[in-house]
């Protein structure tokens, strides 16, 4: 018998979505990292390693020194959130374990597989921009001071 077994989105990806929509709203400057810990409430040393990831991912770009930090790479139309969630787990969430010969637990993981398929079109559908346009209804402006 084959369990049941889901895992959907790390907490890696989850840190990842917050700090590039915190980047996405932070767009006319480099953001530094401990800045950027505050506003996304990821732990600082966790977040430097997950930039790095979407800096390799060609998502973010960097600067080292005084006045460092990190910007999107493009523009927040322009990037998925599933690009984002592949860029630091990729294969490795949304996995559900293979079928069971129990028909109750395999009809289980075959809606826990359609959810899965759901979250994926969602996730690859949705741009940073269009989580930023959901604010308020009235856009990036509304957000561009998180800082304060």
């Amino acid at each position: 018998m084959g369990n049941v077994e889901v895992e959907m989105l790390t907490q890696t990806s989850e840190y990842a979505l917050r700090a590039m929509v915190c980047l996405a709203c932070q767009r006319d400057r480099l953001s530094p990292t401990p800045e950027l810990a505050r506003l996304a409430d990821v732990p600082q040393n966790y977040l430097a390693k997950v930039l790095q990831m979407l800096a390799s991912a060609d998502l973010v770009t960097g600067r080292r020194g005084v006045g460092g930090g990190y910007r999107l790479s493009r523009e927040p139309a322009d990037i998925k959130l599933l690009e984002i969630v592949n860029a630091v787990d990729s294969g490795r969430w949304l996995r559900v374990a293979a079928p069971s010969e129990n028909p109750a637990l395999a009809s289980l993981q075959e809606t826990l597989q359609e959810a899965s398929n759901a979250i994926r079109r969602v996730l690859g559908q949705t741009t940073l921009g269009d989580v930023l346009d959901r604010v308020d209804g009235s856009g990036p402006a509304v957000v561009h001071n998180m800082a304060s």
